[in-house]
C-alpha cells in the first residue's frame, strides 16, 4: 500500500473547443468536475471520517505531476497505510515529519512531501 499523490488530470474528461483550447467553464464541465471532486471526498471520507479531507488529495495541480502532498494529506493517509504496512502509526507519522520539507526561507511555498521518498521508506520499513 503507498501513499497517494495528488490526482492527475484526467485526459479522457476534458472538454476542447474548437480551438483545441481546454474549456472548464461550461456548465458540463463544472458539473463533472463538482461530481468527481464530491466522489473523491466521500471516498476518503468513508476511509477517515473523523479527519477533514485536506484539499490536495481531491484536486489536481496545475501540470498533474506534483510529485509532493500536504504534511496533512501524508498524515491523513496514516490509518490505512499503517494497517496495509503493519507498520505503527507513531512510526509512520515518525517518518513522514523527518520527510516533510519546509518552505523556502520561511516564505515561498508552502511545507510538502515527496510522495516518492516518503513510499520507499517505507517499502524499506516493511522489509
Amino acid at each position: 500500500m503507498k501513499m497517494m499523490v495528488r490526482p492527475a488530470s484526467r485526459s479522457d474528461t476534458l472538454l476542447l473547443d474548437k480551438t483545441g483550447t481546454i474549456t472548464l467553464g461550461n456548465r458540463q464541465a463544472a458539473a463533472f468536475l463538482n461530481d468527481r471532486i464530491k466522489g473523491d471526498v466521500d471516498k476518503l471520507k468513508a476511509e477517515n471520517p473523523s479527519t477533514a479531507v485536506p484539499i490536495d488529495l481531491v484536486t489536481a495541480s496545475a501540470s498533474g505531476l506534483d510529485p509532493d502532498i500536504s504534511p496533512e494529506a501524508a498524515l491523513f493517509q496514516v490509518p490505512r497505510v499503517a494497517k496495509a504496512r503493519n507498520i505503527p502509526e507513531e512510526r509512520i507519522r515518525r517518518m513522514i515529519a523527518e520527510r516533510t520539507q519546509e518552505s523556502f526561507a520561511g516564505l515561498l511555498g508552502e511545507p510538502r512531501v515527496n510522495v516518492l521518498a516518503l513510499n520507499l521508506a517505507l517499502d524499506a520499513a516493511s522489509r
